[in-house]
């Protein structure tokens, strides 16, 4: 039989579930996404999944809806891949990492790993392709509206829900006289003064820039401005939020007593 045309014996996962449970197909679907379904003794959680009247299928016994909160991930974006709500990207897509596989084992937040999870998600924290670090996506329209509206305010003064941003810059070049006061104080970029940044050298390459107000971006530019060039950016904080040990390419679950 055709996938147009299907064998008339077989019926959808979702309503042999519903009649067995006797609970409402979305009931029955949410089940079989949580992986409380076994079809032949194997976890099955393709809800349009076909079984005949023959084959056996079990609800496991402590069987509970997932919980409907939304979501918040962390992704360690490895460089090479585009993080962007707008732009039309110039790389692989960083959210094409986000799936099961890429799951870090020791996420501590206790989540079973759903389909839904990968579904809707907003871009928060947009990262230049060529740059790597922690990069946050989210199902919360509240937290996702709260990031928007502060990112779309022009003057980065003006900005003032906006969490601290650590980044650590590989850097070329000889710093002028004055570049790390300069900075310090705060540059006029484009005809607007940016917030003054906390930079401080990690050793003779390497610059840690804690940013409020400033986009990652515009980190290049900053660092012309005061006779530097930039090889490489790594984001390693949002807010109170830490990369930590979190390997290139994993993600994890935002825990609940986490804030930006």
């Amino acid at each position: 039989m055709t996938e147009n045309h299907p064998d008339p014996g077989l019926v959808r996962l979702t309503r042999r579930v519903a009649r067995q449970m006797n609970c409402s197909r979305s009931t029955a679907e949410q089940l079989i996404e949580n992986g409380c379904v076994s079809v032949q003794g194997q976890v099955v959680q393709a809800p349009g999944a076909r079984v005949s009247a023959q084959q056996s299928v079990t609800v496991a016994q402590d069987a509970a809806l997932p919980d409907p909160r939304p979501v918040t991930l962390l992704l360690h974006k490895p460089a090479g891949f585009a993080a962007s709500s707008a732009a039309p990207p110039d790389g692989p897509q960083a959210s094409a990492l986000l799936h099961a596989a890429s799951h870090l084992a020791e996420d501590a937040s206790g989540i079973r790993v759903l389909p839904r999870h990968f579904l809707h998600l907003a871009c928060l924290t947009p990262l230049p392709t060529e740059a790597s670090g922690l990069v946050v996506y989210t199902q919360d329209r509240r937290l996702a509206r709260v990031f928007a509206q502060d990112m779309a305010l022009r003057q980065p003064a003006q900005q003032t829900h906006s969490p601290e941003q650590e980044c650590i810059v590989q850097v070329a070049g000889v710093i002028a006289p004055d570049g790390l006061q300069r900075l310090r104080q705060g540059l006029l970029l484009d005809g607007l003064r940016l917030p003054p940044i906390h930079a401080s050298w990690q050793n003779e390459t390497r610059l840690r820039f804690a940013l409020k107000g400033v986009r990652p971006g515009q980190i290049p530019a900053i660092c012309a401005a005061v006779g530097l060039t930039v090889e490489a950016i790594k984001r390693i904080r949002i807010g109170r939020v830490a990369l930590a040990r979190q390997p290139p390419g994993q993600w994890r679950y935002l825990l609940p007593w986490e804030r930006f």
